[in-house]
C-alpha cells in the first residue's frame, strides 16, 4: 500500500516525469497544413471509442504529421488518428454515425462499413519509446 501511496504521489508532483515512455505516430494522408492531426492510444475495451486514456494532437502539417502521445505504460495497444482538417476539436460524422473526416489505425488497418478490430490493430510498447506510422483516409 505504501508503495502505491509513493507512486500516486510522485505522478502529483509538479514536474513529476510520466508514467510511461511515449509513443510517436507518423499519420500520412494530410492533404494540407489545416486543422490538427489527432491521435489516441487505446487498450481493447476502449478502442474505437472516445475514451482513449493516452491521447495528443498537433498542428497538421501536409505530407505526414508526426504526433507524440507521452506517458503510455508498457502493454498491447491500438492506436486511432483523425485529421481534424477544420480545427473544430472533434470527429466530424454523418447523419449514421461514419467520419466525414480522415481517420486511420495502427497497422494500416482499412475499414470501409464496420469498426476495426483490436487484434488487427495492435502492437506492443515497452519501456523504451514506440514508433508506429500509419494514414489516415476518407471512409467510403
Amino acid at each position: 500500500m505504501r508503495r502505491l501511496m509513493a507512486l500516486l504521489a510522485g505522478s502529483l508532483l509538479p514536474g513529476a516525469a510520466p508514467a510511461g515512455a511515449p509513443v510517436e505516430v507518423a499519420v500520412s494522408g494530410i492533404e494540407t497544413a489545416s486543422g490538427k492531426v489527432h491521435v489516441d492510444i487505446c487498450p481493447p475495451a476502449q478502442f474505437t471509442r472516445k475514451d482513449c486514456p493516452w491521447s495528443a494532437d498537433t498542428a497538421a502539417r501536409a505530407g505526414t504529421t508526426v504526433v507524440t502521445v507521452r506517458g503510455v505504460p508498457p502493454g498491447r495497444y491500438a492506436a486511432q488518428a483523425y485529421w481534424d482538417a477544420n480545427g473544430n476539436g472533434k470527429a466530424d460524422r454523418n447523419f449514421i454515425g461514419m467520419p466525414l473526416e480522415r481517420v486511420g489505425f495502427s497497422n494500416d488497418v482499412r475499414v470501409k462499413m464496420s469498426r476495426p478490430k483490436f487484434a488487427a490493430a495492435a502492437f506492443d510498447h515497452g519501456t523504451a519509446p514506440t514508433r508506429i506510422a500509419f494514414a489516415v483516409h476518407k471512409i467510403p
